[in-house]
């Protein structure tokens, strides 16, 4: 962006200056991605919500309809969008109760913040595995 600077001999002088820092200008810390991650994965759960409420629209419309549904679901796309929903819900609950110690001033020191986000990152691995392992396996082996 161009500002016009007012120079100490009293004439306006055209000169490129950034406004604010840019991203490309900070090292990337894990706190930095898992904010920046907490946010996404908050706009995956809000569509991603949008398949169990036609999961019960499907089933209100008939059995083609909802048959159709769980066809479509049934699918390896199907499978990779429910992993990474489930995946998300996770992440964002995890990185929620972080940010909630957070909020009573507990975890900001820079060792603690870094553990508790690896902590965050392997519950999350741990219970999206977890959750995909009972459904397939309905918890046998």
């Amino acid at each position: 962006m161009v500002e016009q600077a007012i120079e100490p001999s009293g004439g306006p002088q055209l000169r490129e200056r950034p406004l604010s820092p840019h991203l490309s200008i900070y090292r990337w810390h894990l706190s930095m991605v898992m904010s920046i991650l907490h946010r996404l994965t908050g706009v995956a759960l809000v569509f991603g919500a949008i398949v169990p409420a036609w999961l019960l629209i499907a089933a209100a419309l008939g059995d083609n309809i909802y048959s159709a549904t769980i066809h479509i679901i049934n699918t390896p796309i199907g499978y990779i969008f429910l992993l990474g929903w489930i995946a998300a819900f996770y992440y964002h609950l995890f990185n929620g109760i972080r940010h909630i110690f957070w909020d009573f001033g507990l975890g900001f020191a820079l060792k603690t913040a870094h553990r508790n986000g690896v902590f965050v990152l392997i519950l999350t691995a741990t219970f999206t595995a977890a959750t995909w392992y009972l459904a397939i396996y309905g918890g046998k082996l």
